[in-house]
This record gives C-alpha cells, structure tokens and sequence, in this order.
C-alpha cells in the first residue's frame, strides 16, 4: 500500500501575466516582503514575467515566499526560438509554472496534450506544475461544466501516477478571467469536487483529498474571504489584485 497522501496545503499564487519591467517587479516585491515580515499566513508564490524572473528572485532569496513563472516549453532545451526550459527557470528559482492558463489554451491555441506536456516537463525539471482549467461561458450555459473539468484533469493526469502528488490544480471559470465577474463560493464548490471526484478515479489512492485546489478569477480582498470559506478551496490564484502589494496582502491573510 502506498504512503499515505500528505495534508493539502494553502497557496495564494500572483500571476502578474504581461505586467511590470524587471525594476517594478523588485519593488512590488520588496513591498511584499515587508508586509510580511512578521510571517506568511499561508504558502505565497509570485509569478512574474520572464523578464523580471531574476530581480524579483533576488528579492525574494532566502525568504518564505516562493517564485514561479507563467509557462514553460515542453522540451528542456532545443532551437525554440522565443521560449523557455523548466531548467532556465529552475536555474533562476523557481518553484512553481502555471501550464494551461486560459489565457493560453484560449489565445494561444493550447490544447488538452500541450497542457500535459508542460506539466510533465515542469515535473521532470523539479518545479510545481499549477495546472489550469475551466470552461467557457457557452460551455457553462450548455450545461457542460462537468464534461470540460473531466476532460481536462483527465488529460493530464493519466498516467501520472504518484508524481500527482507534486502538483496544484488551479480552477478558473474563463467566464470569470478579468472581467470581474466571479464564481459564487457554491459554484467554486461544486467545481472543486468535480475535480476531486476526477482525480480520484484517475489516480486513485483518495488523490483529490491530497491534491490542492485553488480558485482563479476575478479574486479580490473583498471575495477571498467567501470563497476561502468553502472547505473545497485550497487558496487562489490571483491575477489583477496581485499588482497592488497591500490587497494581494489582504488576499493571503484571508486564506489562513
């Protein structure tokens, strides 16, 4: 019998997506790290451009809070002009990558395979994978919520076996990615158990009570605290908040 899952632990994670230059980075992060000084409610990461990847790490060396990037390349080295390795961003820091972000799959054509890919070559080069889904608006109102969060935990999950324990499942309703509209705490709810009930059937061993599951969209200082309520809800990750030190602040005090 396998060794029993460890408690699933809160995470507030900033993805600053295509903000802030290297300086500006540092100084958010500065500020962060002050407010922090007298420790962190939960486990905080920070997810800046590649850009500022290097200024923000070094504000943030030696300290409680952890970085992270916004993608990776599925290979670890290669002619890829324009991307980046798991082991570059290993190499800054990082302990965390989102894969399969919304903003990607939807923009970016990023499919259900890709997705996988990414979080396995996360794994791979040692970094956390937050894996991303959510469906649409349409798919919401046609009743396809369900369908969409299977298809996509599925897809990255299978197979993967006890490596599943080092990852973060990220849900983010699309409907709700910076429009400010965001899902009530009972929707994140039923999302979440959806996503549990998925993990523990593809990998077994009560994965989807070990795996932690964060919300994304539209999360504020004056939401968090609704939805941290919500025992599903592991913490979140933030996008427009998480640019202002004081209410990303606001946001992981609420997740204690």
């Amino acid at each position: 019998m396998s060794a029993p899952w460890p408690r699933r632990p809160r995470l507030v994670a900033g993805n600053w997506k295509m903000n802030r230059t290297a300086a500006d980075g540092a100084a958010l992060a500065r500020e962060l790290t002050a407010l922090s000084a007298a420790g962190l409610p939960c486990a905080v990461a920070l997810c800046p451009p590649f850009t500022a990847l290097e200024s923000v790490g070094a504000v943030l060396r030696g300290g409680a809070t952890h970085l992270g990037a916004q993608n990776l390349h599925p290979e670890s080295k290669g002619a890829f002009t324009g991307e980046v390795s798991g082991p570059m961003l290993a190499a800054l820091g990082c302990r965390f990558v989102i894969v399969g972000h919304s903003e990607r799959r939807h923009g970016m054509g990023e499919d259900d395979a890709t997705v996988a890919r990414k979080a396995r070559a996360a794994l791979r080069d040692g970094l956390t994978p937050i894996v991303c889904v959510g469906e649409t608006l349409a798919e919401r109102e046609a009743d396809k919520t369900t369908e969409v969060l299977v298809r996509q935990v599925w897809a990255v999950y299978e197979g993967l076996g006890a490596d599943s324990r080092r990852t973060v499942v990220a849900y983010e309703p699309v409907w709700a990615i910076g429009t400010g509209r965001v899902a009530t705490p009972d929707q994140a709810r039923d999302a979440h158990r959806v996503i549990r009930a998925t993990l523990d059937r593809v990998v077994g061993d009560h994965a989807g009570e070990a795996i932690a599951i964060l919300y994304g969209g539209s999360v504020t200082d004056k939401n968090a605290v609704a939805l941290f309520a919500e025992n599903e809800v592991d913490g979140a990750l933030v996008g427009g908040a998480s640019l202002e030190a004081a209410s990303f602040w606001r946001i992981c005090a609420a997740a204690r």
